[in-house]
């Protein structure tokens, strides 16, 4: 479901480690990653919640240190919607501590074994109900093609923020095309249009929610296979 991102080869090698703060952190405001963004090349609000399309096949390994590889939607290993849908529900819980800065509860937070519960970034759910930015991301739910292609524009001009790209050599054409993702977002099992918490007049899609009775076990492998 990803989009066939441009790759520019011929980038220099860092002469020196980048200064520490420069990437926001969960636990900064939607003003200060906003501006932050802005500063570095001018990234508009949606592009910064284009370029968040990566949290669908995200985790987190260090936000609570007793977890690890912990996942901010509920189909970790598919570049989809859900991670947009997901952060609109009703937050009930968290995957492992309580306290941890940065996180905030999250709707799937229960886990078995290996398979953790779903985290959520405390920035994710601030820039989901924040006025500037609520809208375009309520927009990406259930529009998988708008979703892509935002990201596969941002991700572009982020790759040359800094950069000189006039003397790059475009290498896009040897990325192996991806695989469509056809499959309509959906309310995991046990959720509802009554769990939304939106901050965004526009109508919502009408969704089915995932059969079952008990709350989503999210695997911690693709495929449910023992070991990845």
């Amino acid at each position: 479901g990803a989009p066939r991102l441009r790759v520019l080869v011929g980038r220099p090698n860092a002469t020196a480690p980048a200064p520490d703060g420069l990437i926001p952190e969960p636990s900064d405001s939607v003003t200060s990653i906003l501006a932050r963004f802005s500063d570095a090349d001018g990234f508009t609000a949606d592009e910064v919640v284009a370029l968040l399309s990566s949290h669908t096949i995200a985790r987190a390994d260090k936000v609570d240190p007793t977890i690890h590889a912990v996942p901010f939607d509920s189909t970790p290993f598919t570049f989809d919607t859900q991670f947009f849908l997901e952060t609109l529900l009703k937050g009930t819980g968290f995957p492992g501590l309580s306290n941890n800065t940065g996180e905030v509860a999250s709707p799937l937070p229960l886990g078995s074994g290996l398979d953790v519960g779903e985290m959520r970034l405390q920035s994710d759910f601030e820039l989901a109900h924040d006025p500037r930015t609520a809208c375009t991301w309520q927009g990406f739910v259930n529009e998988q093609d708008k979703m892509a292609n935002a990201f596969a524009a941002a991700m572009a001009k982020l790759s040359v923020v800094g950069q000189d790209s006039t003397h790059f050599v475009d290498c896009s054409e040897v990325v192996p095309a991806t695989t469509p993702q056809n499959k309509p977002a959906f309310f995991p099992a046990t959720k509802s249009r009554k769990d939304l918490q939106l901050a965004c007049n526009a109508p919502f899609p009408n969704l089915a929610t995932a059969p079952g009775a008990t709350q989503t076990i999210i695997p911690h492998c693709p495929d449910n296979e023992a070991t990845c």
